[in-house]
């Protein structure tokens, strides 16, 4: 697969190298029903073998859970792969509502809890989760970049912050990496976010790149989710607004049987052609749907097709927001 640069060579750092889809770890652990954990190493196995040399979890994801599969992955793979990881969010096992910690002790206990569970000696790429207005991000970058030079993380990324903010942290030391909602229906950092991270050199990765399946086509009116799914309480699914916004995934279907791809694949290869700093972490629990995600990183899209979509994306209002509110927690911080 195509290898992508996140963060430029710059103030002694080099950028981090992974392919151009990783493979979002998330679903494995939680959050879209239950899950088998051999069926999922045994996805990420696929996964390496069709060149996909990224992984992406956090320590909330179970919470640990995620991490500590990953773990037992990596005891064979880890030469092969880049692991990124998280913290910030604080959970208790089966419940939804969060704490946001970002204090200096806290991220040391995390990242040493994160390097067990993980089995590495150094985290490639580590994010600030959600970052705690209650603590100045100059302090949690300053934190950050003592496990750089003690050797415990390689690259600092951010997630769900703010023009500003970025720019704050990256003062402190170099950011590597934003990681933020990012795909057809859900484009607002291209206002100002997307322009600051190319401004100074941060890769961009775009988490739930298809919606959370929602623009894959596979869902309609009647789509019932299961009580531990937890798409089944977001805004943007509910079944006042559902009809809505299964217009735009409509159009992205026709456009799709026109190029004789899925619509998973078109959106992902519309994400793949907004510039050569973008790396989506596309996650799935299906060995069918992994093969057709990597598939997606060989369409080429013609300037007149990609236009065409965005201008579908830009004609289109989506109802209802990302999250809940206690979803929302943390966001664009």
């Amino acid at each position: 697969m195509q290898q992508r640069h996140l963060g430029q060579q710059g103030l002694g750092q080099q950028g981090l190298q992974v392919s151009a889809l990783g493979l979002g770890c998330m679903g494995m652990s939680e959050f879209y029903g239950a899950s088998d954990d051999q069926q999922s190493l045994d996805l990420m196995q696929a996964a390496l073998e069709l060149g996909v040399n990224w992984f992406d979890t956090a320590d909330a994801y179970g919470p640990h859970h995620n991490e500590a599969l990953i773990g037992q992955f990596l005891k064979g793979n880890q030469r092969a792969l880049r692991i990124a990881t998280k913290f910030g969010i604080v959970r208790r096992p089966g419940e939804y509502q969060r704490q946001l910690d970002n204090r200096p002790d806290y991220i040391h206990q995390a990242c040493e809890a994160s390097l067990q569970r993980l089995g590495v000696g150094c985290i490639d790429l580590y994010y600030v989760h959600r970052v705690n207005p209650l603590h100045p991000i100059e302090d949690t970058m300053e934190t950050l970049a003592e496990l750089v030079k003690q050797g415990k993380i390689a690259h600092i990324g951010l997630c769900e912050v703010s023009s500003d903010t970025l720019r704050r942290a990256h003062a402190v030391h170099p950011v590597t990496a934003l990681q933020t909602e990012y795909s057809l229906w859900c484009r607002d950092i291209e206002q100002d976010i997307l322009p600051t991270c190319r401004e100074l050199g941060i890769g961009l990765v775009p988490y739930a790149p298809l919606g959370r399946g929602f623009l894959t086509g596979t869902m309609n009116t009647t789509t019932d989710f299961a009580e531990d799914d937890f798409r089944g309480s977001l805004p943007r699914f509910q079944a006042e607004v559902r009809q809505h916004n299964l217009q735009l995934t409509q159009g992205i279907a026709a456009m799709a049987a026109d190029k004789q791809c899925t619509a998973a694949q078109l959106c992902l290869a519309w994400l793949l052609a907004q510039g050569d700093d973008i790396a989506p972490i596309p996650g799935t629990r299906r060995l069918t749907y992994l093969q057709q995600n990597v598939a997606a990183a060989e369409i080429q899209l013609t300037t007149a097709e990609c236009q065409r979509l965005t201008a579908l994306s830009d004609g289109f209002t989506v109802q209802g927001e990302r999250y809940t509110p206690e979803g929302m927690k943390g966001v664009n911080a």
